[in-house]
């Protein structure tokens, strides 16, 4: 796109509906994040951060509003475009993995080019670029393991390694680092900036951590539903208060609906 946004979302609405609650999760949501930009998006327990990811990545449908990724309103694809899409230009690391106990490291990461059947990549093909994207994070030489095999934070890699190996534009991470301790969670952090740094890929992150979201470009801030404010630059660490937000904001410009 013409100015460098490859994530637009204007006035996104979504709402659940389970039958005894109405849960309206994005109210009237705007956000825009520059191609190779790392973005955090921090805010307190249930204010829409995950929904938030799963609507720009088209996993959810949006009630209201228009969702563009790289000036392509994913409303208007059918499911199988969306899906083709996200196969050719998304990647997803979560916090529990989501490996495949009885595959390899290797098969893991393969996956994603074997069922991309728009991509008519081989087998043999596939397997290089699985090893190769596990050699990206380290892993070169633990392809042969299985999930049970690997530490948690090796188990992490290889999910990124999976995300990446399509080479996407996009890779969208929840709580990549929840399930991790300190020093592991450091490891995967560095990973995925160095990633983002060389490859130019966008990265974004839902986080609770602050440590986390410190060291990306930029903090997106949500609350009810809506984005209300970023920092004006990279904050210092703060205490937290009990709304998951810092007791002191001096670097954040608040702009409350």
């Amino acid at each position: 796109m013409s100015d460098n946004v490859i994530i637009r979302a204007k006035d996104v609405q979504k709402t659940y509906n389970t039958g005894k609650v109405v849960v309206q999760a994005l109210r009237g949501l705007d956000l825009e994040v520059k191609q190779g930009e790392m973005v955090a998006i921090m805010g307190p327990s249930g204010c829409g951060k995950t929904t938030l990811l799963n609507t720009l990545s088209g996993l959810d449908a949006i009630d209201e509003g228009v969702i563009e990724i790289d000036g392509r309103n994913l409303a208007k694809m059918s499911d199988k475009e969306r899906t083709a899409y996200r196969a050719a230009n998304m990647g997803f690391v979560f916090q529990f993995y989501n490996l495949l106990p009885v595959l390899t490291a290797v098969e893991n990461v393969e996956m994603p080019l074997l069922l991309d059947y728009s991509s008519r990549i081989k087998a043999k093909e596939a397997r290089k670029l699985a090893g190769e994207a596990l050699a990206a994070v380290g892993l070169a030489d633990q392809g042969d393991q299985r999930p049970t095999e690997l530490s948690g934070g090796q188990q992490q890699r290889v999910t990124i390694a999976r995300a990446l190996v399509n080479k996407p534009a996009i890779v969208w991470a929840d709580e990549p680092t929840g399930d991790l301790d300190s020093k592991t969670s450091q490891e995967i952090m560095d990973l995925m900036r160095r990633l983002n740094r060389e490859n130019g890929q966008t990265f974004v992150i839902v986080t609770h951590s602050l440590e986390i979201g410190e060291q990306c470009d930029r903090i997106v801030w949500m609350k009810d539903g809506l984005v209300v404010g970023e920092p004006q630059q990279q904050p210092t660490a703060v205490p937290v208060n009990g709304n998951g937000y810092p007791k002191q904001i001096a670097q954040l410009t608040l702009q409350t609906a």
